[in-house]
C-alpha cells in the first residue's frame, strides 16, 4: 500500500507577486460571474458550460486552459449546490 505524505507550507510572496496573484484571483472571479450570466441558468453540466463559453474566458480573461476549466466546473457546482438547497428532493430527481 502506498503512503501519503502532506507537506504544509507557508508562502511569503513578494508584493510584485502579491499583486499578480491578486490579479489572477480577480480575473478567475470575474470569469465565474460571466459565465455565470452568459449560460441559461437550468443548464448545470460543467461541459455544457464549457461549450457555450470556454473560448471567451479564454480570451477575454487571459485565463489558462486549467482555470478557464476549473471556472467552468464551479459555475455547474455551485448550481447544482443552489438547486439542492432550494429543494433537496427536485435535485435528486424525486421532486414532482
Amino acid at each position: 500500500m502506498e503512503q501519503v505524505l502532506t507537506l504544509v507550507c507557508k508562502l511569503k510572496p513578494t508584493p510584485e507577486q502579491v499583486v499578480k496573484i491578486e490579479a489572477r484571483l480577480k480575473a478567475f472571479a470575474d470569469a465565474c460571474n460571466h459565465a455565470n450570466q452568459q449560460v441559461k441558468p437550468q443548464i448545470t453540466s460543467k461541459t455544457s458550460i464549457k461549450n457555450m463559453v470556454y473560448q471567451d474566458l479564454r480570451s477575454k480573461f487571459l485565463l489558462s486552459a486549467n482555470l478557464a476549466v476549473r471556472a467552468c466546473a464551479r459555475v455547474g457546482a455551485n448550481r447544482k449546490t443552489s438547486i439542492q438547497q432550494i429543494n433537496p428532493r427536485q435535485a435528486y430527481g424525486f421532486g414532482n
